[in-house]
């Protein structure tokens, strides 16, 4: 394994990290009895695998269901010092119930501390608010950090770069965890912000929110060659230095096996990956068009300030990315979240483009006259059965 200074925290961080919202018996949580035998052993297999890798950085959160209490079956089993473990609080309104639901999710893991907490999606305005005016949740985690049950603070965010960047501005945070990844590079001004401020840079989700890479369309494949899209993904991230560590959603111990392969890959990465990016692009201006390619995003307007409430920017990139790479299956899976996430994913599909007038908000993008149709046929394309987030199925 191979580790990096996570920030300011001064921790030695692998450049994977074990995520633990995939191999929880269930979101909700139950009676410790129902937790059945084979799930726990499964658990706790992927857990021992993780640190026979010299994976131990160990991430869960409040709102992953049965993932605290089964991995207080097992983290206590490890010599405390070696484990770098990390749990994740939603900010709310009411700071003591911020400090009880900490409270129970120290108690499920049966740790006397966690070396990160993290709040856990600062996605928006209100819960920005909620973690940092005065007496609100930073200033809790703070009081837990002066009573020993927590070492370091940080957010976790799948909100606008703009909110991010606000957020890692208050240096009142030691680590964020984003997306960023290449097919969604959106977040690296914030994670330049975070450099500057010596934040712990932690990417959420690479491989699935980053194009489903573990079921990648043949296309794709061909044009990763000769990385699977995998392993060219997390050497891409990797190459960057201000990018600590990957998360790997890891079901069972055999879930780090294709990601463990770049490692030995990285030290070439300056000569591994540009053929591979300029393939990519190349293909991109060859099935999209030069124009449209480069320049798609400028001035798009956001989702808030679209009628509607049409998530222009993100029904776009999910076709760009359906025509390019023949991604269909991961348009579909992010395009039908739209209008079911709320802050997690927000926006709406653009399934009544025609009943809309979008000519003021797209007033100032050079793509004006064409986008309502892309939107059209985004929607036939990619329009299914509604998807719902994890935590909700």
């Amino acid at each position: 394994m191979l580790y990096r200074r996570f920030g300011r925290t001064e921790l030695q961080m692998p450049v994977f990290s074990c995520g633990g919202m995939r191999y929880q018996f269930k979101w909700q949580d139950v009676s410790p009895g129902e937790i059945p035998l084979d799930n726990q052993e499964n658990l706790e297999a992927t857990i021992r695998r993780a640190m026979e890798l010299g994976i131990n950085h160990i991430e869960t959160a409040r709102g992953y269901g049965t993932s605290e209490m089964q991995l207080g079956r097992i983290l206590p089993k490890f010599q405390r010092e070696k484990l770098i473990v990390q749990t994740k609080v939603s900010p709310v309104a009411d700071p003591q119930e911020f400090r009880e639901t900490f409270e129970r999710s120290l108690n499920y893991l049966q740790l006397d501390y966690v070396d990160l907490l993290g709040l856990h999606g600062i996605n928006h305005d209100e819960s920005l608010d909620y973690s940092i005016r005065p007496g609100g949740c930073v200033e809790v985690a703070q009081q837990l950090q002066a009573e020993g049950k927590v070492r370091f603070i940080g957010f976790s965010t799948h909100g606008s770069t703009d909110t991010i960047v606000q957020a890692i501005n208050t240096n009142l945070f030691d680590y964020v965890n984003l997306h960023w990844y290449y097919i969604n590079q959106w977040n690296w001004p914030a994670i330049s912000a975070a450099t500057q401020h010596d934040m712990g840079v932690f990417i959420i989700s690479p491989s699935n929110k980053g194009g489903m890479l573990y079921e990648p369309p043949e296309k794709l494949v061909n044009l990763c060659a000769p990385l699977s899209p995998m392993v060219f993904n997390n050497l891409f991230c990797l190459s960057h230095p201000q990018v600590h560590t990957l998360s790997i959603g890891a079901a069972n111990p055999q879930d780090f096996d294709e990601h463990i392969k770049t490692l030995n890959l990285l030290e070439r990465a300056d000569e591994i990956l540009p053929p591979i990016l300029a393939s990519l692009e190349q293909e991109a201006i060859a099935t999209l068009g030069e124009d449209w390619a480069k320049t798609w995003r400028v001035n798009l307007p956001s989702w808030e300030q679209t009628p509607g409430e049409v998530n222009i920017p993100v029904i776009l990139w999910l076709w760009n990315l359906a025509i390019a790479y023949d991604m269909i299956d991961y348009a579909k899976m992010r395009y039908n979240l739209l209008g079911n996430a709320s802050h997690w994913f927000p926006g709406n599909k653009g399934d009544r483009i025609w009943e809309l007038d979008l000519s003021k908000c797209l007033a100032a993008s050079p793509h004006a006259n064409k986008i309502p149709q892309i939107l059209t046929q985004a929607h036939q394309l990619l329009v299914g059965e509604e998807v719902k987030r994890l935590s909700q199925s």
